[in-house]
This record gives structure tokens, C-alpha cells and sequence, in this order.
């Protein structure tokens, strides 16, 4: 194992330009209430599942999805691959806290270091979110967040045991790219230069999570995105 038991003391860092992790941002609260949020959407209207890539192979990560209803590598209004049903909509106080994390991490009007190139915050309204369940043994391969019409950050919140999350470069899956902890409460946002960067995740650490964030078991990971699409 990489990591200490319950890390708190991570610092703040950037990755690359537009690439920022924060940790601990959630408190546990907000995580607790993700996490029932979560359990929600996993039972319908269009339940949890292991998205099918082509070629016929199930991804190890279960997802559910709310706003636009995504398979690789398209977004649809309805779940065609899994019912056909329309998923449930993004709620407003999940709206308004990826315009929290974007001003977290890139600033605010009147705030030192606010850097309006990337996304102003009040600009941002992400109008899908996919939420991965990471059992003991899932993995993420390396791989761009373009299926979307759209170049506003992506907002990402961790929520459970701890991953390693690999930040890579915007031309290939290989090197460069760096390995960071991402732990239960983490913010990322990547956007302007960083937006198509590779990323993945090789792995998942069990047993890390603090028992107060409301996951007994396993991770979650809430990407929030802006699609572009009417």
C-alpha cells in the first residue's frame, strides 16, 4: 500500500495548467450526503451498470448517469443500451457545487489568483454527471474526456477509498504523466490546456476510506461536465 490510513494533511497542487487537486475538499457532511444522493441514482430511473465497450467487454467500474446518459463513446437523452429509459436530471445543488469546486480551483472574481482563461465560474453549468463505482479490483485504462461538444473543465469528486489517479499528457496514454493519491473529499478540476489530457486509474486502495465518509466499502468518483449539446 502507498498510502497512510485517512491522510489529511495532502497538500493543494497543480499538475499542469488548468490541473488542480485539492484535497480534503469535501467535508464529511457533504460526502455522507453524496453518498445516499448516489444510492438514489443507482436504483433508477435508469439503474447502475457496467458500461459494454466495443467489442463486446464490459468496463470493471459500474456507472450511472444523470442529465445525458453516456456509452462509450457517445451521450444519448435515453439509455439505450441499458432499458431505454431517460436518466434522472442533474440537480440544482449538484450544479451549484461544480461552480463551487471551478472557483476552488481556478478562482473568483476579486479572489488572488482568479484566472478567468480558464472558465469563470459562474459560466459553468454542467448538464451531465457520471458516477463510478470502483469495487476492490476496478480500474480505469488511460483515456481523454472528448466525447463531449464542449471545452469547460471537468469537475471531479472523490468519495470512499483511496485511488491512484494518473495524470498524463494530451497526446498519448504513455509518459509523461504523474501518479497522485486521490482520497475520500478530493477535488480535481482539469480544464484550458489540461482539458484532453490521458488519464486513468490503475488501481484502488482498499480498506482507506475514514468510515465517517459514508462508504463502507469501495470508491465513487462524480465527474460533472458541461456536454455542449442541446
Amino acid at each position: 500500500m502507498t498510502g497512510s490510513l485517512f491522510p489529511r494533511d495532502r497538500d493543494r497542487a497543480e499538475l499542469g495548467t488548468g490541473a488542480v487537486h485539492v484535497p480534503g475538499w469535501l467535508d464529511f457532511d457533504a460526502q455522507r450526503g453524496i453518498v445516499e444522493a448516489c444510492r438514489q441514482w443507482a436504483i433508477g430511473p435508469v439503474p447502475m451498470r457496467a458500461a459494454v465497450l466495443p467489442g463486446g467487454h464490459p468496463m470493471s467500474v459500474q456507472t450511472v448517469c444523470l442529465g445525458w446518459h453516456w456509452q462509450p463513446y457517445k451521450y444519448t437523452r435515453t439509455a439505450d443500451d441499458v432499458g431505454g429509459g431517460r436518466v434522472a436530471e442533474v440537480p440544482d445543488w449538484l450544479i451549484t457545487l461544480g461552480r463551487r469546486a471551478l472557483a476552488e480551483a481556478y478562482g473568483a472574481p476579486g479572489q488572488p489568483g482568479y484566472a478567468p482563461e480558464l472558465w469563470k465560474p459562474e459560466d459553468y453549468t454542467p448538464d451531465t454527471a457520471l458516477i463510478n463505482y470502483y469495487a476492490h479490483g476496478a480500474h480505469m485504462g488511460m483515456h481523454q474526456d472528448k466525447d463531449e461538444k464542449s471545452s469547460a473543465p471537468v469537475v471531479s469528486l472523490s468519495i470512499g477509498d483511496t485511488c491512484i489517479f494518473r495524470f498524463g499528457n494530451t497526446s498519448t496514454r504513455t509518459k509523461p504523466y504523474t501518479d497522485i493519491e486521490l482520497g475520500s473529499g478530493d477535488l480535481f478540476v482539469f480544464g484550458g490546456p489540461s482539458r484532453f489530457a490521458y488519464h486513468g486509474v490503475p488501481k484502488t486502495l482498499p480498506g482507506t476510506a475514514d468510515p465517517d465518509c459514508g462508504l463502507a466499502q469501495g470508491r465513487i468518483n462524480i465527474t460533472l461536465r458541461m456536454t455542449g449539446m442541446s
